[in-house]
């Protein structure tokens, strides 16, 4: 038995006990958690019960953002060793699969994601994971950069599936955690200019205070006005990153790109979304897509820890283990100055 964070059905959350797996295989370490990250799944999961066909029926422990000391490591791990800060990749694929053969197991049907039903998230003092998935975190990193490292890399993905070019120009639409993290990314990846857009005020203001990023309040002046004044009445930005999952961002995706650019679709809609397929084949748009992450942990990990990448400043606030039901009444209540909330653990 386990103290956690439980999400016991829809809109309830206790602390309390429960069973979670934590036998040591021999590939595995354990873990004592130090810092979890609250995500937008989370309180999706909070607030809706399901996403898509993941259904809560069942208690679950939340959380998959996290970071940790190895404190126990299995007979066959070489990798790690006892007294290692680390953060962990939350998704395990079958290693046998077709799709982890690809090199694409992050879309492995068989994956097994922390904080999806029916699997038990990180939001209790110890895991067992596998090593094969768990990264030392060089000594520059904190333990609240590391806990980081989940959503960055998703920006990460989102930007090698780009393949970018130094000096491109791009377009994020969406200002969230995920479209910064994206921005970040594309700029650490030897983007020259990144234009960020939104309709939040305080979101945008955060965005600002990263040179090279270039805030659209998308309330006060349309995307393709601006990108048109940097690029060119007829042409178009290089890149663009469709991080909002808002159905009226499509319009900008496709008039802001130039011919022959590449879209990047981050955001998850809720509902299906129509897109004007034609000015997409008229310009020969290269489309991309991206679920979650797959060989990029270590990248993102680079990044923050050689200075490319300063996350800190996206942390708005961060609460003990004793007050998680509060961080989530928080996160679930959305203050547009709020970009990331943490937990810290005791221990």
């Amino acid at each position: 038995m386990a103290q956690a964070l439980v999400l016991e059905r829809k809109g309830e959350l206790s602390l309390r006990e429960i069973d979670v797996p934590d036998v040591l295989g021999p590939d595995d370490v354990r873990v004592a958690i130090h810092t979890v990250g609250i995500c937008g799944s989370d309180v999706h999961y909070y607030t809706h019960g399901r996403i898509g066909h993941f259904i809560v029926d069942a208690p679950m422990v939340l959380g998959h953002e996290a970071s940790g000391t190895v404190t126990e490591v299995g007979s066959r791990v070489t990798s790690l060793q006892v007294g290692d800060r680390v953060c962990m990749e939350p998704g395990i694929p079958d290693p046998t699969s077709r799709a982890s053969k690809m090199g694409i197991y992050n879309v492995d049907p068989a994956v097994t994601f922390w904080a999806t039903p029916p699997i038990h998230g990180c939001l209790t003092p110890s895991v067992v994971h596998p090593a094969a998935f768990t990264y030392r975190l060089p000594e520059s990193v904190s333990f609240a950069e590391g806990a980081m490292v989940e959503p960055f890399a998703i920006g990460v993905q989102a930007a090698v599936k780009a393949a970018l070019k130094p000096g491109d120009t791009c377009l994020v639409t969406g200002c969230g955690p995920i479209g910064l993290m994206t921005a970040l990314a594309a700029l650490a990846s030897g983007a020259g200019t990144v234009f960020i857009s939104d309709i939040a005020a305080p979101k945008l203001q955060i965005a600002g205070q990263y040179k090279g990023l270039v805030t659209l309040n998308a309330k006060e002046v349309r995307p393709r006005d601006a990108v048109s004044q940097q690029c060119g009445a007829d042409w178009g930005v290089d890149v663009v990153f469709e991080a909002s999952g808002f159905p009226g961002a499509y319009d900008d995706v496709f008039s802001c790109i130039r011919p022959g650019g590449t879209v990047v679709f981050v955001g998850m809609p809720v509902e299906k979304v129509p897109f004007d397929l034609v000015a997409a084949q008229a310009k020969e748009i290269r489309m991309e897509t991206v679920f979650r992450y797959a060989n990029v942990y270590e990248r993102a990990i680079a990044l923050i820890s050689s200075g490319k990448v300063d996350l800190k400043p996206l942390i708005s606030e961060t609460f003990p283990f004793a007050e998680g039901i509060a961080a989530f009444e928080r996160a679930a209540s959305a203050r547009p100055t709020d970009v990331k909330l943490q937990i810290k653990l005791p221990g």
